[in-house]
């Protein structure tokens, strides 16, 4: 199975289009066996998805074929979830996160799982802090320092539902937290993220400037 890192090197969320066209030329690559263009393809999913073509990107997941790599499944899982977050139907989302994030930590794939938490995080209402700290406890225990990175959009997330509800305290610590993980793991974007958080929410609370 591939790297999550080659995956990363793939990606460009701020541009899902060039994103797409990367994925499609790695489809493409006789270099990948059939495993790993599986992964590929989620991925294309996933990229199709975020410019808003559901119905295209759903009928890509439904031709990959998942049977002989449980690997393969945990992402489709998880794809499939996405796009029925950003379709406006978190609710439906929920039992496929769930599904991912078990079978992810059956089989051992700490980041897929935590990807998962991550998500019902975001898509299960009432329960997003609940989910968020089951993330970070799983994270947390995993020495894989790409799964740790985690850590950073976890803390960040949890950080600014807090700051929207209204708890600015808790907020600030969230952000710090964020950025101590964004030093020790996180790229630099994550990094600068980080930073301003924190600074927006301090200065929210007259602790600074």
């Amino acid at each position: 199975m591939l790297e999550q890192q080659t995956l990363d090197e793939l990606w460009a969320f701020e541009d899902p289009a060039l994103s797409e066209a990367r994925f499609r030329h790695a489809l493409m690559d006789p270099a990948y066996d059939s495993f790993e263009r599986a992964e590929l393809a989620t991925q294309l999913g996933r990229a199709i998805g975020l410019q808003g073509r559901f119905e295209e990107a759903d009928a890509l997941l439904d031709s990959i074929d998942a049977e002989e790599e449980p690997t393969v499944a945990v992402r489709i899982l998880i794809e499939r979830g996405r796009l029925l977050n950003s379709a406006g139907h978190p609710a439906m989302a929920v039992p496929l996160f769930e599904q991912a994030a078990e079978l992810g930590d059956l089989l051992g794939e700490a980041f897929l799982a935590v990807d998962a938490l991550h998500m019902l995080a975001i898509s299960d209402s009432g329960h997003q802090e609940s989910w968020a700290r089951s993330a970070l406890e799983y994270a947390s225990a995993v020495d894989d320092p790409r799964t740790k990175r985690w850590m950073v959009s976890l803390h960040n997330n949890l950080g600014w539902a807090m700051y929207d509800d209204g708890r600015r305290t808790e907020a600030l610590v969230e952000f710090q937290l964020a950025e101590q993980w964004a030093e020790r793991v996180g790229t630099e974007q994550q990094r600068q993220w980080a930073r301003e958080a924190v600074t927006k929410c301090a200065e929210a609370l007259n602790l600074r400037g």
